[in-house]
């Protein structure tokens, strides 16, 4: 049978399972520097500040090549821009596994990052281009279930061979299973890219800010940036910060694979009320409630309660953030959506470097691992209510 047969009969359900896979790669090299951090940082002989740069490299690198990623797939198609992208964040995993020294892993992870987003912008603009728009949340929240099941793999892999496990091959895991994926995304995935109506406007900053959508657009980058804050806080300094409490390593490993795990859960069951209900109740009352598990995060000692709560934030916050995913398609036509959801998806990486720093630079002034949990209330609280504003403001855009 053709790749092109199998693509007509397994239909979007091979499509959603290729993009889970890539999606998930993604999550577990993320994920992956987190877990490596307490062996990777003495290793190399990085201070917070090193490590919290360390960690926002890759975040750098995945806002440049979102911007650059979804401008080129909207003129060229989603499948080779994706190829590229995939092969550039397994190739550079690698070089991150047998670094040296900290300019090396800085390099390594930014070029890492770059193949992350150039891939992300792709993955929205697939989902919304192979689903019904009543169904679109519940699409992208399946396809993006794979980053956080791969920062599950990666805990629970740290957590099963325990002090055996080393960071270098952490990293090597992460940059070999997406090379072999290659062949999958070649053969098997086909192009989605709508045929463009001739005399459509093209230009991206047009499509980003006409016709009513610059206030929309802005307080969409608000709420992406506002969560990735504290969502990549949490994926880089969660196992260190468990730590930080008086618990365990094993306890951080632990602490990570339930905010990955109780995530899955989260995204599946907010997409589908999404798609229902629509998103601004559901996501608006998510960051409510995510503030409060914040907060008892900060007050917790417990190991139960350690492990209960780090599952509560992951299945909110993950929940909310990859709803709105779907959101990003449904404000922008056809012919700047991969650049609309690229836009978005940089913008919001700023709080994604932002947030590494963030913990390292309060580590490094003496913070409490408590009182960083603390700092992020008012983060959320603050997309919270950006939340509220786009759904009054924003008007839906019909393919």
């Amino acid at each position: 049978m053709t790749a092109q047969a199998v693509r007509e009969r397994a239909g979007p359900s091979l499509i959603i399972l290729i993009c889970f896979l890539i999606a998930a790669v993604e999550g577990f090299d993320i994920q992956a520097f987190g877990v490596a951090a307490p062996k990777l940082a003495p290793d190399l002989g990085l201070d917070p500040s090193q490590q919290g740069w360390a960690a926002s490299a890759a975040m750098i690198g995945l806002v440049i090549g979102a911007v650059l990623g979804g401008w080129f797939a909207d003129r060229v198609g989603r499948k080779p821009v994706l190829l590229i992208s995939v092969a550039m964040f397994g190739l550079f995993s690698i070089v991150t596994a047998v670094s040296q020294g900290y300019d090396a892993l800085l390099w390594a992870r930014f070029l890492t990052g770059l193949g992350f987003g150039g891939a992300m912008p792709n993955l929205i603009a697939i989902a919304a281009e192979i689903s019904a728009p009543k169904r679109r949340a519940a699409t992208v929240t399946m396809m993006f279930c794979g980053m956080p099941a791969g920062g599950a793999a990666v805990s629970l892999l740290a957590r099963l061979m325990g002090d055996d496990l080393a960071w270098r091959s952490i990293f090597m895991i992460g940059g070999v299973v997406p090379l072999i994926l290659l062949p999958l995304v070649f053969f098997l995935l086909p192009e989605t890219r709508p045929e463009h109506k001739e005399g459509a406007d093209r230009s991206t900053w047009r499509g980003l800010f006409g016709q009513g959508r610059a206030a929309p657009t802005v307080l969409l980058w608000v709420v992406f940036v506002m969560t990735l804050v504290v969502l990549y806080l949490m994926l880089n300094w969660l196992p260190t910060l468990v730590v930080a409490k008086g618990l365990t390593p094993a306890a951080g490993s632990s602490a990570a694979l339930a905010f990955n795990l109780t995530s899955i859960a989260g995204a599946l069951l907010l997409g589908f009320v999404v798609d229902r209900a629509g998103y601004r109740w559901p996501v608006t009352f998510t960051f409510l409630l995510l503030a409060l598990a914040m907060g008892a995060l900060a007050a917790a000692g417990q190991l139960a309660a350690v492990l209960a709560l780090s599952g509560v934030a992951g299945f909110l916050l993950l929940g909310a953030q990859y709803s709105l995913y779907a959101v990003i398609p449904s404000l922008y036509p056809p012919q700047v959506r991969a650049a609309g959801s690229g836009a978005a998806v940089a913008v919001g990486r700023l709080g994604s470097i932002a947030g590494p720093l963030v913990a390292g630079e309060l580590r490094g002034a003496g913070y409490s691992a408590g009182q960083v949990f603390g700092v992020m209330i008012p983060v959320v609280l603050a997309a919270a209510a950006a939340v509220f504003a786009l759904s009054w403001l924003a008007k839906p855009h019909g393919d």
